[in-house]
């Protein structure tokens, strides 16, 4: 087994490896990188512009290339969450300590950590693609909507550990979260639900114009509100991390690659659930928890490796079955139609080239985005020696074009306004924003699941009872539960003078 992998990856190589497979790659990360920069233009707007380029370019230079800018912009979001807190989806942890790391002065760490954590998950998710790929999509055929509903439930209780404020306060977030996320058409009868005659509403409210209005435009305004002078970055960088930094950073690196592999094979899953997953993981055993949420090493690197992990696995049920598992995976499967290749069972075998060249660039590209990224560490911090007055102006204007990119509508800018003057109202009131994005993601999935299981069970719950992933996932959040309620009481029970009751 390990031998014929070897000479499968061999013989990707040999086809990643050629000059021209090599410029595509190295433009795909560097596209892909700049992309992650801009608030709101993510990879989805940035493939599905690019698209048509496939036309003309050979086949596996053209997909080596998407996925290239896929992976790449995964880490130029991380860049643009830790420095300014304007995340995409896949890096909203990343604004909880990557942001605080930064208002300590320790950006050039914070930036490293993020690069190095994402090469390590990318390769390791590289060889759990190159093992497992042929049989492991098959995984997939396994889940119905039942058990994903329950994989949903699994993702709010990351709620009690994402959240840097209170419990109650992290589930009533996460609840307007969901609420949220409501808006727009029904799933099943396409009837308007919130939308107060809005007909702008009518496709629901932008993940885009809730993350940069919640976190970016929010914390824009805290600045300016706060009469503190904002002075030009001067002091020295630290990139290199000490060796007892290194040590905190490997171990958050590999459960988060660990973590991101698993869930980014998952349809549902991806990097979106794979970083509050590591985030909650890493808050739970890391020796270093209790610092975790004020400006801590692993709460970057363990989201960074999950994040680049789980955008590589998710490559793994559109080439083994031919099931995209999201709106990027549907364009990458929509290049593969284009040059007369359908991604399924028989690719590996119909297309070794292809398969196993895809496979050998993204380590490639892994390679290439250390290289780019980390030593221009220094020049992405450049940005900090420019004075707040001039640069939040321009940080608020690249914040309307990423949002009125993605649909052409002034609208969009209007919510994310909103959201922005929401989110300082939240900060203001000492309400974090991170379970809000959770409930928002996962809402909208919860209901379309749970609707699906009710349809094809005529309305029974026994469905999640009965089969059997589902009632191991609902049993697990049962006993999490009934911990947590446990330690909860014991806790409170410590903080009783002596002599009272209940």
């Amino acid at each position: 087994m390990l031998m014929e992998v070897y000479n499968h990856l061999a013989f990707g190589f040999g086809h990643a490896l050629t000059w021209q497979n090599l410029l595509f790659c190295a433009t795909g990360c560097v596209v892909g990188t700049l992309v992650g920069l801009l608030p709101g233009l993510g990879p989805l707007a940035t493939i599905s512009l690019l698209l048509p380029l496939t036309y003309s370019i050979p086949t596996t230079g053209a997909l080596i290339m998407l996925a290239g800018i896929y992976y790449g912009a995964q880490y130029g979001d991380s860049v643009s969450a830790i420095t300014m807190k304007m995340p995409h989806a896949s890096s909203i942890v990343a604004c909880i300590d990557g942001y605080q790391l930064t208002l300590k002065g320790k950006t050039g760490l914070a930036l490293f950590t993020a690069g190095i954590s994402s090469f390590i998950g990318g390769t390791i998710a590289i060889f759990v693609l190159a093992f497992l790929a042929p049989s492991l999509g098959e995984v997939a055929f396994l889940f119905g909507p039942a058990d994903y509903c329950a994989l949903m439930l699994v993702g709010f209780v990351c709620v009690s550990f994402i959240t840097t404020g209170g419990l109650l306060n992290g589930i009533a977030m996460c609840l307007i979260g969901v609420l949220l996320g409501q808006v727009g058409s029904d799933v099943n009868s396409g009837t308007l639900r919130y939308t107060f005659d809005l007909p702008f509403l009518a496709e629901g409210v932008s993940l885009v114009s809730v993350a940069i209005g919640c976190f970016g435009i929010a914390e824009i305004t805290k600045n300016l509100d706060s009469h503190e002078e904002r002075s030009p970055f001067s002091g020295e960088i630290h990139l290199i991390p000490t060796w007892q930094e290194f040590k905190r950073i490997i171990p958050s690196a590999l459960r988060g690659s660990v973590i991101g592999s698993v869930l980014g094979i998952l349809p549902g899953g991806g990097p979106v659930i794979a970083q509050f997953a590591a985030y909650a993981v890493d808050k739970k055993v890391s020796k270093y928890r209790d610092e975790i949420g004020k400006g801590a090493i692993e709460g970057v690197a363990g989201q960074a490796a999950a994040d680049e992990a789980a955008a590589r696995t998710s490559f793994i049920p559109l080439m083994s079955i031919g099931i995209p598992e999201n709106a990027i995976m549907a364009l990458m499967m929509a290049a593969f139609i284009i040059k007369g290749i359908q991604p399924g069972p028989d690719m590996i075998s119909g297309h070794p080239d292809l398969f196993w060249g895809l496979v050998a660039s993204m380590w490639v590209g892994n390679v290439f985005l250390v290289i780019l990224n980390v030593p221009l560490v220094r020049y992405w911090l450049s940005v900090f020696k420019i004075p707040y007055s001039v640069l939040f102006p321009s940080i608020l204007f690249f914040c309307c074009i990423g949002t009125f990119s993605v649909n052409n509508n002034l609208n969009d800018i209007y919510v994310t306004a909103g959201f922005g003057f929401l989110g300082y109202a939240f900060t203001r009131l000492g309400l974090d924003a991170a379970p809000l994005m959770l409930g928002f993601i996962l809402g909208p999935m919860l209901e379309e699941n749970f609707r699906r299981a009710m349809l094809l069970s005529r309305g029974s719950f026994s469905v999640f009872a009965t089969r059997p992933i589902a009632a191991t996932l609902l049993a697990l959040i049962a006993v999490f539960v009934l911990w947590q309620v446990i330690a909860f009481t014991m806790k409170s029970r410590k903080k009783l003078p002596v002599g009272s009751t209940w």
